[in-house]
């Protein structure tokens, strides 16, 4: 069985040749620093007790949520903010009230198609990439209200 270290390496290796070798997208660099930071929270055994899971339902209303996953028993809707400095505002002060509304939306949305009683949050991480690590500061912020 591999271990959850094993994949992450076999993972950032098969990246590295595929940036090397394939020819480059045509994204913004945030949107490049965006997609790294949701995929560094997909390897969340040490880094949030996340882990990813759960199924993939269409949703009829716009928008998304990051990462659904469950914590125990506990059905996660994760937004995941990524940052390569800390200078300004902090990385989870990026989830106002307006975007805690519309994740709330989706998820509600997702909640329809699962029963009544399963329990569930909202949780922000926040990742930070500095120009010295190749490793990122990741920071889990856990039941952050909708409503704030």
């Amino acid at each position: 069985m591999f271990s959850g270290r094993l994949t992450h390496a076999t993972i950032g290796v098969i990246d590295w040749i595929a940036r090397k070798t394939l020819p480059p997208d045509n994204i913004p660099v945030h949107l490049h620093t965006g997609r790294r930071g949701e995929e560094e929270c997909l390897f969340p055994s040490a880094k949030t007790g996340i882990r990813d899971g759960s199924p993939q339902l269409p949703f009829n209303r716009r928008g998304e949520i990051d990462l659904i996953g469950w914590h125990k028993d506990i059905l996660c809707f994760v937004e995941v903010k990524t940052r390569t400095t800390r200078d300004g505002k902090p990385a989870e002060a990026a989830v106002d009230r307006y975007k805690r509304r519309e994740l709330f939306a989706v998820a509600r949305e997702y909640l329809r198609h699962l029963p009544p009683s399963c329990q569930w949050r909202f949780d922000v991480i926040s990742v930070y990439y500095d120009g010295q690590s190749s490793q990122p500061q990741i920071e889990l912020f856990r039941n952050i209200s909708p409503w704030a």
